[in-house]
């Protein structure tokens, strides 16, 4: 069991993009001073990279890696997480989640902000998940369209190349060049064009699947505490590199203005942008905590029924999310 006065800390998936955004952020909270360790699978074992500003290589997890933390992250894929979740536990640590594969245990504690609704007694739980970026989204969507009496809701995400890692990056930035010289292009990631494509699945070979990100949102979102509405969510590629962008239609039992719908999603957390000149997208998100909105849209057709555009940093908002559970946790 750890000392409750440790001051270690261990991000298991620190090559990830999640791993990298995670640890630039705790060097900027009250966490700074803490002692942080970095490792990954094996494959990843020895990527030199830094830490408080000094070299440092992440190291493959070994017997003892989790011994004596008071906090561990775990940010890289689900695989990962569930071959070494056992052994974080019985550790003593606060564990914190970002990968999806607590979701699965009955005990873990899904936490999706401090501006969520939230009944659970934080300091009770070692064992927490934090939502992915369209997950805190259409749980945030929930809580604050469910206090306009929210009858049905429909979403549909679309999904940025970085979710599948640097990787993924280079697949769209390599396919992008090629196809702009007229060359043929190289798949090895998504096993389909990805460049300048709009896609509803990846290649039979791709290691991405979108059906698995759907499912794994649709957990998130049933997890949202205190909603009985079921969200039907779709998930589509889109060929940029980062941010989530997303279009959700929203049935409202009882009539509302657009002031008295746009306040009641800013008190759940979400920036409102107004400024016509400025249209919204994901650059708009990128480097914010913040999920930003437009303003909602009722429609014509349809009394009662609400458009709504948003976007939201994929890598910051869930990383962000973390460190603030954290200082939740940790007295």
């Amino acid at each position: 069991m750890p000392a409750r006065d440790s001051q270690r800390i261990v991000i298991a998936g620190a090559s990830s993009l999640l791993g990298a955004e995670l640890k630039s952020l705790l060097e900027e909270s009250r966490f700074a001073s803490w002692d942080l360790s970095l490792v990954d699978e094996e494959i990843a074992a020895g990527t030199l990279t830094e830490a408080a500003g000094e070299p440092t290589v992440i190291q493959p997890v070994e017997d003892g890696t989790f011994d004596r933390a008071n906090l561990i992250f775990f940010t890289g894929s689900a695989a990962f997480t569930g071959r070494n979740l056992p052994a974080a536990r019985n550790s003593g640590a606060i564990v914190i989640d970002l990968s999806g594969a607590a979701l699965e245990l009955p005990d873990a504690r899904v936490w999706f902000g401090p501006d969520a609704s939230d009944s659970s007694t934080a300091n009770q739980k070692l064992l927490n998940a934090v939502p992915s970026a369209p997950g805190l989204t259409t749980g945030k969507l929930l809580d604050a369209l469910g206090r306009a009496g929210l009858s049905r809701i429909a979403i549909v995400f679309f999904r940025p190349v970085s979710e599948a890692g640097r990787a993924g990056i280079e697949e769209l930035e390599s396919q992008t060049s090629h196809l702009l010289s007229f060359q043929s292009i190289g798949q090895p990631v998504f096993d389909a064009q990805v460049a300048f494509n709009l896609l509803d699945h990846y290649g039979p070979a791709s290691r991405e699947n979108l059906q698995a990100v759907r499912a794994r949102i649709r957990r998130e979102a049933a997890a949202a505490a205190g909603h009985s509405i079921t969200p039907s969510i779709q998930v589509l590629h889109a060929p940029v590199f980062y941010g989530y962008t997303f279009v959700a239609i929203a049935e409202l039992k009882s009539p509302q203005t657009q002031e008295a719908l746009a306040e009641a999603l800013r008190k759940t957390g979400f920036s409102l942008d107004t400024a016509a000149a400025s249209p919204l997208g994901n650059i708009t998100a990128s480097g914010d905590p913040a999920i930003h909105l437009a303003l909602p849209e009722n429609d014509p057709a349809q009394p009662g029924t609400w458009w709504l555009w948003g976007a939201a940093d994929n890598v910051r908002l869930p990383a962000f999310t973390a460190i603030k559970l954290a200082e939740k946790l940790v007295a």
